[in-house]
């Protein structure tokens, strides 16, 4: 169950702000119904581990608290298992806080406090508010989750080392490797009538804009006049100094192997065929990196320590899981109807995790999110 859901563990621990400020953006607007709890006794037990208890009060708050950060898995936490998953995530990160040094307690609260004040001054006020109402929090309740998972990060973060460190950058140098490209995008999908053009349609166009540059033609001017991109089309068809790993991979190969200055061929994607130019490209260099890369090179490392131990170490010391089970729908009942009677899961390994797929988004050209890659130049389509 924890490979099934590995993402979102990540998404809890690296770049939490700017992930979080997005989350909280995106669910601006929606009204959700804080739903009751499921368990009436707040003080019964439903997670038993080495050291310590998870309560229903206390599993109650670790969902809200999810659901006002995360409102996109709001859906999923409705699921059996899904919840198992964050219970004993929940486990994890009380586990490891609690062994954490002082040092690292400090800095984690440090790193949350300005973490959340960031986020909140992302959101407005009144919105801000209103999230909170809808789930019954304050902001301490938020100040305080951030903290736990801060205060495990920074005792993580101990033990990486400047070459671990070096190593993780040279397996993904692509994430710092910047280019400055110019494109003409013709989609697959006429953008006057909203009709869907044939491949060789497209492909006929593409090479024709092609033949208008190779000719002598202002890529400029021809990208303003032709390309399809309404990222890029007002601005001459220019993605300037942007990291290659934002871009969907045939675009990013492009990018990174083009000669400089060189018309290149229509290169497919899955938005269309598009004519490039790299006009520059930096590559990655460890020494130059800046002191936040570092910072945020050592973070990935120390999820990826918390990714292990929630993989290899935590069902060792989980003793019981008893949470109450949520009915399947029938015809005729309402949806998100909970049973009262509870199913109890020893953690002895019997259970086979199943394994799922890190979900990418590749809306257009270019994009934010590190595990996301977008193509910010269609991303309206």
């Amino acid at each position: 169950m924890l490979a099934k859901y590995k993402k979102v563990g990540k998404v809890l621990s690296v770049g939490m702000v700017a992930v979080l400020s997005l989350s909280l953006l995106a669910a601006c607007g929606k009204k959700e119904e804080a739903k009751a709890p499921e368990s009436t006794d707040k003080s019964a037990v439903v997670a038993t581990y080495d050291g310590g208890t998870i309560t229903a009060n206390e599993f109650d708050m670790e969902q809200r608290v999810m659901k006002f950060l995360y409102p996109e898995y709001a859906q999923m936490m409705e699921m059996d298992d899904f919840k198992e998953y964050l219970v004993k995530q929940e486990i994890a990160y009380e586990y490891l806080s609690g062994k954490a040094s002082e040092e690292a307690k400090t800095a984690g609260a440090k790193t949350a406090s300005e973490q959340f004040d960031k986020m909140k001054a992302s959101v407005k006020e009144e919105q801000w508010t209103e999230m909170l109402k809808t789930q019954k929090l304050t902001d301490q309740n938020i100040k305080d989750y951030m903290t736990r998972i801060m205060t495990v990060i920074k005792d993580k973060e101990t033990g990486v080392t400047e070459d671990a460190m070096k190593a993780e950058f040279e397996k993904n140098k692509d994430q710092y490797t910047t280019a400055s490209v110019r494109h003409v995008l013709i989609t697959f999908k006429d953008p006057k009538t909203q009709k869907d053009r044939k491949k060789e349609d497209t492909l006929k166009l593409a090479k024709e804009v092609k033949a208008k540059l190779d000719g002598g033609a202002d890529f400029a001017e021809i990208a303003k006049k032709y390309s399809e991109d309404p990222g890029s089309a007002e601005k001459g068809g220019l993605y300037e100094n942007t990291p290659v790993a934002n871009w969907v991979d045939s675009f990013k190969e492009a990018a990174k192997t083009l000669p400089l200055n060189k018309i290149s061929d229509p290169v497919e994607t899955e938005y269309g065929y598009h004519i490039m130019k790299v006009e520059s490209r930096t590559e990655a260099d460890y020494s130059k990196l800046t002191a936040e890369q570092k910072e945020t090179l050592k973070s990935q490392l120390a999820a990826a320590q918390i990714d292990t131990f929630m993989q290899k170490e935590l069902d060792k010391i989980i003793k019981e899981v008893k949470l109450p089970k949520t009915e399947k729908k029938e015809e005729g009942t309402t949806e998100g109807s909970t049973g009262t009677g509870t199913e109890g899961t020893k953690t002895d390994g019997s259970k086979t995790d199943s394994k799922g797929t890190d979900a990418k988004t590749d809306q257009g050209t270019t994009g934010t999110d590190k595990d996301a890659k977008t193509e910010e130049g269609t991303s309206s389509k």
